[in-house]
């Protein structure tokens, strides 16, 4: 991956999310836990669990030892003291690069983090740093023809500091380059991952992303008999068993008390939804089972949707755009 060095939810079926709450189909409730004596996952919990010690030793240790299970790291969940230098994405950085960017990244976004927890979780914090210029969005790998709509507005911004912007689409693909390493073969295109949900998380305010891979399967009238309208039109997407891991989770640094104090490192993490897994039985919405989709907003506060695109027409050419 090559860097510059340089500073610091309404749209027609564009998701899982649209799709299952407006098809007849896969309608249905949420479900509650099955025995009252069965100590049931939370969203909060898993994020606890991804945070400073003190959070994590207060989530019941039953809980805790299943949500671990279905925890598959893209960057090691061990990483050292905070460097005394804050790593810049520089050009081809190495893969000991890559995961310090994830653990401690670049100062804009250690900035960004402390805003949202200073800010209370305010998503007005986040948008006050957009560039306010309106930028279109065009035609994407032929989405315009198939009357399809990828983004929830039209028009997209991006961050006053272009560091900011060069860091979501590092992660975009990082995702990508390690997303085997865990057996998620994953592309970044209209039909698989081109978008992620900034968040600020419910208490804490820690700032995070949930990203949504293989987001418009192919139709299959034996394994995938789902309409899922104009923008699942040409999918290559094949639905198998790496919908399990369709939703990855960043999580920037989490702020101490004093202005440079930290007690969490950032995280890069694959949220293994198996059917036989935690996650799956409390995290999944019984409407969307069969699509994985864990939702960003049990998580926290929406902020924005970060949108990375192809717009080139002969040669690729990934553009961010937040809407």
């Amino acid at each position: 991956m090559r860097y510059p060095l340089i500073c610091f939810r309404l749209v027609v079926l564009v998701s899982f999310s649209v799709t299952a709450w407006s098809s007849p189909l896969v309608f249905g409730k949420r479900r509650g836990p099955s025995s009252s004596f069965i100590p049931k996952a939370t969203p909060s919990q898993l994020l606890s669990l991804l945070g400073s010690k003190t959070q994590s030793s207060e989530v019941n240790p039953a809980v805790a030892r299943q949500l671990k299970s279905c925890f598959k790291f893209l960057v090691p969940f061990s990483p050292p003291a905070p460097p005394h230098r804050k790593l810049g994405l520089g050009r081809g950085p190495s893969p000991t690069e890559e995961n310090q960017l994830i653990w401690w990244p670049p100062e804009p976004v250690l900035e960004l983090a402390r805003l949202a927890v200073d800010s209370g979780g305010d998503p007005a914090a986040i948008h006050g740093l957009l560039d306010p210029t309106i930028i279109s969005v065009p035609d994407v790998e032929g989405s315009k023809e198939d009357r399809c709509e990828l983004t929830r507005t039209p028009y997209g911004r991006r961050f006053i500091c272009e560091e900011l912007n060069l860091y979501l689409q590092f992660l975009f693909r990082l995702i990508v380059d390690r997303g085997p390493s865990v057996g998620l073969d994953v592309k970044l295109n209209r039909f698989d991952l081109f978008h992620g949900h900034l968040f600020l998380a419910v208490d804490s305010g820690r700032l995070g992303i949930l990203f949504h891979a293989k987001e418009y399967p192919a139709y299959d009238k034996q394994v995938f008999p789902y309409n899922m309208g104009f923008c699942q039109i040409g999918s290559n997407v094949t639905y198998d068993d790496s919908m399990n891991l369709r939703n990855i989770l960043w999580l920037a640094p989490m702020p101490g008390d004093s202005d440079e104090s930290w007690v969490a490192p950032g995280v890069l993490v694959v949220l293994d939804a198996r059917p036989d897994g935690i996650i799956y039985r409390d995290l999944i919405p019984d409407y969307v089972n069969f699509a994985r989709t864990i939702y960003e907003d049990d998580f926290g506060v929406v902020a924005v949707d970060v949108n990375y695109l192809n717009v080139g027409s002969k040669t690729e050419n990934y553009q961010l755009f937040i809407c």
